[in-house]
């Protein structure tokens, strides 16, 4: 198998890693953080100039046709860069459940919007008692009048407080955990019937508790069976997420190797210490792993096959948090009490990457999936 970059994706990734290099550098990025949403309006137009809003979109849509590998590029060098943007709110699970669960007419009208950097999306999936079941849905959907309306909570919505519209899981019919019965539905963020409380999270993006009064809704797709869509959009997420996850592992060792050769005790680099030498070559044997998982994860993204799917990315999902952890672990413990201020990036990064452990199930939940599902073959 040929896991070399054609042209075209090596070309994107030399664009997106310069243009990341150029406009977020870690001073750069206290700046864009500091602004009201907590991230750059005008690096979001930027990115919708260079077309990475619409990557993963048809031409039509106004998109590129790209598919899991050129997702994987973007999303490690914005792990490098410790992006704060919406892109994976917007573009690959808001986008994502459009391209993959909504008809001719809402493709045509949500698509080319969130391509332009003109509208920004948020999926409302997660209940205060759904933990990682991703069929645990509360919150219910029912015809009125000639439309629909939604009731109900959700939490921890990413991006939440800044999207214009929402995709809303919601029950349609049967019990709370049954997997039939649950459908997606467009909610305008300011519409009536809706309230948004927005509150930060420990790697400095927000997400909001929102709840919903009888708010109009449209359904995407088909209203009594949106959870295999839903499944599908999450496994390519995790995939991007071990992606991004990989960018910033890579960024930590780095950081610490480079630490460990000018850092000085005893009148001596402490990189010449042999045992510290180990400890930086299990952080890169850590990091290999990782992204090889990670490739993996990008391979099955595709997989139409939702069971197989599903137990490489959970595969993929279990390595990366254990690789985190690891690097994250040592490159605190080899800077030492400097990792931990805000003033400098090692901290962040472990942020980050403790967060993105636990998006979408924690490193026990998926390795419960593998064992399982008994093999990965």
């Amino acid at each position: 198998m040929d896991f070399d970059l054609s042209e075209e994706q090596r070309l994107l990734r030399d664009s997106v890693e310069r243009l990341i290099a150029d406009r977020y550098s870690f001073e750069q990025r206290k700046q864009i953080a500091g602004e009201p949403d907590g991230w750059s309006r005008a690096m979001w137009a930027q990115f919708a100039e260079v077309g990475l809003l619409g990557l993963p979109f048809e031409e039509a849509h106004g998109g590129f046709g790209g598919g899991p590998v050129e997702t994987m590029i973007v999303m490690e060098a914005f792990g490098r860069g410790l992006v704060l943007e919406p892109y994976l709110a917007t573009v690959l699970l808001g986008g994502g459940l459009v391209r993959h669960g909504g008809d001719v007419a809402q493709r045509g009208e949500i698509l080319p919007a969130i391509a332009a950097g003109e509208r920004l999306l948020a999926f409302a999936q997660a209940e205060r008692q759904s933990r990682y079941d991703l069929a645990d849905v509360a919150t219910a959907a029912r015809r009125e009048g000639g439309g629909w309306v939604v009731e109900g909570r959700k939490s921890l919505v990413l991006h939440g407080d800044v999207a214009d519209t929402l995709v809303v899981a919601a029950r349609t019919s049967g019990g709370q955990r049954d997997r039939a019965g649950i459908g997606l539905f467009l909610v305008e963020a300011a519409g009536p019937g809706v309230n948004r409380s927005a509150m930060p999270t420990q790697d400095g993006r927000r997400v909001a508790e929102i709840a919903f009064a009888r708010a109009k809704a449209a359904p995407l797709g088909d209203p009594e069976n949106g959870l295999a869509v839903i499944e599908r959009v999450v496994d390519e997420a995790i995939a991007a997420l071990c992606a991004e996850a990989v960018g910033m592992m890579a960024e930590m060792h780095a950081i610490t190797v480079d630490y460990l050769k000018t850092r000085k005790q005893f009148g001596r680099a402490i990189g010449e210490f042999q045992v510290l030498q180990h400890r930086s070559v299990d952080m890169f044997v850590a990091l290999e792993q990782a992204r090889s998982m990670a490739l993996y994860a990008t391979m099955m993204a595709g997989e139409t096959d939702a069971a197989v799917r599903s137990r490489a990315v959970s595969a993929a999902k279990v390595q990366i948090g254990r690789s985190g952890r690891a690097i994250g672990q040592e490159a605190v413990q080899l800077h030492g009490g400097i990792a931990m201020t805000v003033e400098y990036k090692v901290g962040h990064y472990f942020k980050r990457i403790t967060m993105l452990e636990r998006m979408f199930g924690d490193t026990g939940h998926h390795l419960s999936r593998v064992a399982e599902s008994g093999s990965l073959i």
